[in-house]
């Protein structure tokens, strides 16, 4: 199978005017058991918590900075990030093209 981001993303409900002000914009791009991968490109704010799965964010635009619990680590283009399941982490920072893939195993 392959998966191409454009696709992705061109099935995301992003802002279209400016009553739109925030909010988690993701799609599922596949799941089988117990994995699955998504298309996520959070504006304006991220309100993630945390997961009931381990979870690999694989950045394709943009860049920003990943909250886990209370570390700090930056993020761009073709970097991973790894978050361990039931850890709270959320997105900050980040640019208005930002977008990922979002693993989850």
């Amino acid at each position: 199978m392959k998966f191409k981001i454009e696709e992705f993303l061109a099935k995301l409900p992003l802002p279209a005017n400016e009553t739109w002000k925030e909010g988690v914009c993701f799609t599922t791009a596949f799941r089988r058991e117990n994995i699955s991968l998504e298309c996520f490109a959070p504006r304006r704010t991220d309100y993630q918590t945390y997961h009931d799965q381990n979870e690999f964010y694989f950045i394709v635009r943009g860049s920003g900075e990943l909250v886990i619990e209370s570390e700090r680590f930056t993020c761009t283009v073709g970097e991973a990030l790894f978050v361990p399941k039931l850890v709270s982490h959320h997105f900050e920072n980040f640019t208005e093209d930002f977008a990922t893939w979002a693993l989850f195993l």
